[in-house]
C-alpha cells in the first residue's frame, strides 16, 4: 500500500477508503494465499485501507495479522477477527512520529520503532516504512512526501 491511494485523496480515513480502487484484487490475493501468516499492513492513511481490506475478508481470520503503522487504529470488530499490531516511532535523539499519541484505547499496545537519525514528527512518521528517512522531511507537502520514500530501505520492524 502507498501513503496516498490516489493523487487527489486526502489523508482522512473515509477519503482513503473511497479513493482506493483495488479492494477486490487485494482480497483475492490474500484469500488465495497459502501462507501460514498473512499480513495486511497500512501506513498513515493507508491504515484505513488495510483496516477496510481486513473487514471485507470472508471466513476465518486466525492467520491474519493486521499491522497499522502510525495511522488509523483498527475497529473493535476487526480486533475480534485478526491479531493486530499498532506502531509509531520515536527518535533515538528525541521526537515522536506524527500519530504517536493518537492511538486512544490501543495506547497500551503501542509498539515503538526507534529511528537512528530521524527526530521530527514527519521524518519519524516515514521511518516506519523507510529506515533511510531523514529530517529533510518536514511536512506533508508533495515534495516532502517524495522525500519520505527516497532511497527507501524497507522497515519491517513489525515482522518480529
Amino acid at each position: 500500500m502507498t501513503h496516498s491511494p490516489t493523487p487527489t485523496a486526502r489523508s482522512g480515513d473515509t477519503d482513503a477508503v473511497n479513493n482506493f480502487k483495488y479492494f477486490d484484487a487485494a482480497i483475492k490475493k490474500i484469500e488465495g494465499s497459502s501462507a501460514d501468516t498473512k499480513y495486511i499492513v497500512g501506513h498513515s492513511s493507508g491504515c484505513a485501507i488495510a483496516n477496510e481490506v481486513n473487514s471485507r475478508l470472508k471466513g476465518d481470520h486466525k492467520n491474519i495479522s493486521l499491522v497499522d503503522l502510525d495511522g488509523f487504529a483498527p475497529s473493535a470488530d476487526q480486533i475480534k477477527k485478526s491479531s493486530h499490531q499498532v506502531w509509531s516511532a520515536e527518535g533515538a535523539k528525541g521526537g515522536k512520529s506524527l500519530n504517536h499519541d493518537n492511538w486512544g484505547r490501543y495506547s497500551s499496545q503501542l509498539q515503538v520503532y526507534t529511528a537512528a537519525s530521524a527526530t521530527n514528527k514527519w521524518s519519524l512518521h516515514f521511518s516506519l516504512v523507510n529506515t533511510a528517512a531523514t529530517d529533510a522531511i518536514k511536512s506533508s507537502s508533495d515534495d516532502d512526501l517524495k522525500k519520505g520514500y527516497a532511497g527507501c530501505i524497507a522497515n519491517l520492524c513489525w515482522l518480529k
